[in-house]
């Protein structure tokens, strides 16, 4: 194990992050050639379900969301009455967060009989991600993560927690998952870490964003490749002045097409006088945004009306963005979101509607202000 400077844990020796990314790409190939030649049989689709989402959540590789729903469109040809496409159906619909899609998914796998573990687990997800049920969620949440040897269930706790408010709980939560790690896979406390970055950065009333570099530094450390740990944490560089050093986070992260990189490149230009090359990045970011939110409307909405919020320069388009986020998922975040989006969109009733509605919903842990004319 080794000590993480000034985090008071000590990392888990892993396998090296880009040894480890390397693996998961033939991994990722060999489960699709498997599929290919028979793809009822037992576990395959299961194991490209993770492969995929791995490549999407660390790489950037975001063309997965589409692969994955080739994988469930072939699993349903062949397996049309089977629980477990059923389940993965369910899986690969919560993954774009297509909720309501999910939700029916599963009632279906478990019709067709799945194991009530599987889908208690992916009805908890779908619950938290749409802030149902959130009192009997959080009562899962933490039986689940008391169990012996589940420090899996520790990090949605954790997450659960840092929407109610309870940011000391979810630290906590973060850190039992990494102290407790048994594996030596770098992507699971690379997760962690990044949790812990979003949490001490953007969650808590006053951010602490040196505390939250050093969680991004450990992420990229676990795992270099991490594209989402290079721009949050190229973010507050660049909020420090640290041009050099976030340029040095994104470039090597650009091959990914992660529109978040050209967003990030565009602010860096600007902020160095370059508007030509600001205009570049900027107009490729808002493609890929545009690009992705055709094919993934819900799973981008909120990074997309982030986007417009920020240098993309469209509150229009971002509070557009911003109701379809809401709507589909009325998380204290995306309430916040859509009631800035609205005031910044010059929709001042919209703004008091959202307003009351994020105080009936999530108390104090909104307070958001009233609008003023």
């Amino acid at each position: 194990m080794m000590q993480t400077a000034d985090l008071g844990i000590e990392r888990m020796t892993a396998t090296a992050g880009d040894i480890a990314a390397i693996n998961l790409e033939s991994a990722r190939q060999r489960s699709w050639s498997r599929f290919w030649r028979a793809p009822e049989q037992a576990g395959i689709a299961e194991g490209i379900v993770e492969q995929e989402q791995l490549t999407a959540q660390f790489m950037g590789d975001l063309s997965a969301f589409d692969r994955l729903e080739m994988l469930v469109t072939e699993l349903a040809r062949a397996e049309p009455e089977s629980g477990r496409a059923s389940l993965i159906a369910a899986q690969v619909a919560c993954s774009t967060h297509r909720f309501a899609e999910a939700r029916e998914s599963l009632g279906l796998a478990v019709a067709r009989g799945v194991t009530p573990d599987a889908a208690d687990r992916l009805s908890l997800t779908i619950d938290q991600a749409t802030g149902v049920n959130l009192s009997d969620v959080l009562a899962a949440r933490r039986q689940r993560a008391g169990r012996p040897g589940h420090w899996e269930e520790r990090v949605p706790l954790g997450a659960l927690l840092a929407d109610l408010g309870e940011f000391d709980g979810a630290d906590r939560a973060y850190v039992e998952a990494l102290r407790t790690y048994p594996d030596v896979s770098p992507f699971a406390p690379a997760w962690a870490c990044f949790q812990l970055g979003v949490l001490w950065g953007e969650c808590i009333p006053a951010p602490q964003p040196e505390r939250a570099a050093q969680w991004y530094r450990t992420a990229i450390e676990y795992l270099p490749g991490y594209v989402k740990a290079r721009v949050h944490l190229a973010e507050i560089y660049l909020d420090q002045g640290r041009t050099e050093d976030a340029r040095t986070l994104l470039v090597p992260a650009l091959e990914s097409g992660d529109p978040e990189v050209s967003w990030r490149l565009a602010d860096l230009a600007e902020a160095a006088g370059d508007r030509g090359e600001s205009a570049v990045h900027l107009a490729a970011a808002r493609s890929g945004f545009e690009a992705l939110l055709a094919r993934h409307p819900l799973a981008f909405a909120d990074h997309g009306a982030e986007f417009y919020l920020g240098s993309g320069d469209d509150p229009a388009r971002a509070f557009e963005l911003a109701q379809m986020n809401v709507a589909n998922r009325p998380t204290r975040r995306a309430l916040e979101q859509a009631h800035a989006a609205a005031l910044a969109a010059g929709e001042a009733d919209a703004a008091d509607t959202l307003r009351v509605d994020a105080g009936e919903r999530w108390g104090n842990a909104v307070p958001l202000p009233v609008t003023t004319d």
